[in-house]
């Protein structure tokens, strides 16, 4: 049975906010009810409670034990033996005997072989390299490299977005450092960057952590890190941070290090945790280069073009240059910064992902620097904090209140409203009538103080004096209001877009790039598209994975060139591999220059419609023909 999968059921489950069906699970895994089940209690006998994943009426979900579970490693599987060698090269300078460690993980010399070479291949593109002379192997390269390969392992047997501080001791086998001692050295470093006039990163400040632990189980066993030209050679602020980060190790895990682990600790705090406390202007005055600078306010510009929102500011483009110029050092160190947010940034806010996604296209273009999602995140983090203020305005609602009656009493009504809901409401409209034409008012809502005489999912009765319950319920109303809006749009805009020639069903389970061109035939077939779409839509593809949510995958291109918009849908039996996922819908989108403005529409609600499970899977099993397809996603858009 395939660790990978239950580990793959684990993260899945804990994901979810909620229950989950052993068919739901399935079809994302692309396996069996029985299978799920299997799989279940696989995971359940990793820990003594058995309670990883709790069972119910409802299906399955993360329980008390998951976390651990998914933490626990055997070394039963070629993967985890893998890792345990990789380890052992680690910590053994002078070499491991082959025959001594085939023992001492009872397998025989020849499956031993077979994993030396599959680390031949994992240290590829690495600074490392394997020797053997007769029985002995060992790992050659820098300290610098070998610290890096064992943080790339500690990251691949953690599930992306669970490494939190308490993790960090724990995942590091055989540690020198005391596990009790991390919690206490983290809360030190963000109180005394603080006092030092550091904004901290607390999304990345666990990564960096990580790579302190290392570095101070490494010099207890006397692998440090040299410094070429002296330790005064490095910048006052690195010497700063190198003094205060030499100092915890000391205090709080028995650590002394040397000028190049801490001048290393301070340049990765540097360009990933910490930025100076000072006006945004000043900063970028002081430290920015202009190239930098120059091609982030060029990307800035295109991508406000592109997708007709308001980036164009200088504050936010000082702050993104600053954030671009850290990135840079990172990439010169190949030292990448995790972000834990990334799934659900993706899966939330698939536009402003988007627009990070261009973004990160243009800074590669310009300045050379290639991007993995982690780190277009981040990016995706500054767009959305420059976007909220104008995403709420066109969000907002219009409304009416209708309430007969003494004028003060209107007016302490309409103030109460303003007060409690003002950010996503706007009344347009007051009616003092106490026989309003209720046919006239065509607001987005109506808060009424007298009975409409019908129902309507757009009127909210309300009493003359609002209380926390009637704010409550007029935002419930607003949301459902929202919602449908949203969908209404996408419906109109799907209806257009959509053919029966431009669907497959069942879709092959090829591959992300051979599925594309598969999608792409009818496409190009019609002459909406041609061949050099495609390749832009594959380059798109292999920035950043479209699996939006664990059921659909938008791929596209990052420029509207489609003479015409379309959409082309391929639906599987069961899920096809996107990249490291599954989905089970795969929407090629194909906008045109024309059709712009439709493009946050399509995009958004689309997958907002598939991030759904259950009405996800209502349309994957209504999805036998087009015309099924298209009543039942119109259906779940009506709700």
């Amino acid at each position: 049975m395939s660790r990978r999968r239950q580990d793959q059921l684990l993260a899945d489950l804990l994901r979810r906010d909620g229950w989950a069906t052993a068919g739901q699970l399935a079809d994302v895994m692309g396996v069996t009810p029985r299978s799920i089940r299997s799989y279940v209690s696989a995971v359940n006998a990793r820990v003594p409670v058995g309670d990883a994943v709790t069972s119910g009426p409802a299906g399955y979900r993360a329980g008390p034990s998951a976390h651990r579970a998914l933490d626990a490693r055997t070394e039963a599987t070629p993967r985890d033996r893998l890792h345990r060698i990789v380890r052992v090269l680690l910590n053994a300078p002078s070499g491991i005997d082959v025959h001594d460690t085939a023992a001492q993980l009872h397998v025989s010399d020849a499956t031993l072989d077979a994993d030396l070479a599959r680390v031949r291949s994992l240290l590829a593109g690495t600074e490392l390299a394997l020797e053997r002379d007769r029985d002995v192997v060992r790992l050659h390269g820098s300290e610098e490299a070998e610290r890096a390969l064992l943080s790339r392992l500690v990251h691949d047997e953690i599930e992306a977005g669970s490494l939190l501080p308490s993790a960090v001791p724990r995942v590091l086998v055989d540690s020198a450092i005391p596990h009790t001692a991390v919690a206490p050295f983290k809360s030190a470093l963000v109180h005394e960057l603080q006092e030092l006039d550091y904004f901290v990163n607390e999304l990345a400040i666990t990564d960096v952590l990580l790579h302190i632990v290392i570095a101070a189980d490494r010099v207890s066993s006397g692998r440090v890190l040299d410094t070429e030209s002296g330790e005064h050679s490095a910048p006052p602020e690195v010497r700063e941070l190198g003094a205060l980060v030499g100092r915890l190790c000391a205090e709080h895990l028995g650590i002394s290090l040397g000028a190049g682990d801490r001048d290393h600790l301070a340049a990765l705090l540097l360009t990933r945790v910490v930025t100076p406390d000072r006006d945004t202007t000043d900063v970028a005055r002081d430290g920015i280069a202009p190239p930098v600078l120059d091609a982030v306010r060029s990307t800035v510009e295109r991508a406000s073009h592109d997708y007709g929102v308001d980036l164009a500011d200088d504050a936010f483009v000082l702050r993104l240059a600053l954030h671009v110029q850290n990135l840079q050092r990172r990439i010169a160190q190949q030292s990448w910064s995790r972000n834990p947010l990334t799934r659900s940034l993706k899966t939330s806010y698939p536009m402003i992902f988007e627009i990070a996604v261009a973004m990160a296209s243009g800074l590669r273009e310009r300045l050379g620097v290639g991007l993995h999602d982690d780190e277009i995140a981040y990016i995706a983090m500054h767009v959305g904090g420059r976007l909220e203020r104008s995403r709420s305005a066109d969000t907002a609602l219009t409304a009416t209140i209708v309430c007969p009656g003494y004028a003060e009493m209107r007016e302490l009504l309409r103030a109460s409203v303003d007060r409690s809901l003002g950010t996503s409401i706007e009344i347009t409209r007051v009616d003092t009538r106490v026989d309003p034409d209720w046919e006239t008012i065509d607001t987005d809502l109506v808060l009424s103080t007298i009975d409409p005489g019908r129902s309507s999912d757009r009127v909210v009765r309300i009493p003359p004096f609002l209380t926390e319950s009637d704010v409550d319920r007029i935002q419930v109303a607003a949301a459902r209001r929202r919602r449908a809006r949203r969908l209404t749009r996408l419906r109109d805009e799907l209806s257009r877009y959509f053919s029966a020639e431009a669907f497959l069903s069942p879709l092959p389970d090829a591959g992300d790039e051979a599925i594309i061109q598969r999608l792409a035939d009818p496409l190009r077939t019609a002459d909406l598209i041609d061949d050099a779409y495609v390749d832009r839509t594959i380059a798109r593809e292999r920035m950043s994975s479209t699996a939006f949510t664990e059921a659909l995958a938008v791929p596209h291109a990052l420029r509207m060139t489609a003479k015409r918009t379309a959409i082309s849908v391929g639906v599987a039996r069961g899920s096809v591999a996107w990249g490291a996922s599954r989905v089970q819908v795969v929407a090629l989108v194909a906008f045109s220059e024309n059709d712009r403005g439709a493009f946050q529409t399509v995009f958004e609600q689309l997958v907002e419609v598939f991030s759904e499970p259950e009405s996800a899977q209502r349309i994957v099993r209504a999805a036998t023909s087009f015309e099924r397809f298209l009543d039942e996603l119109v259906a779940v858009i009506d709700g």
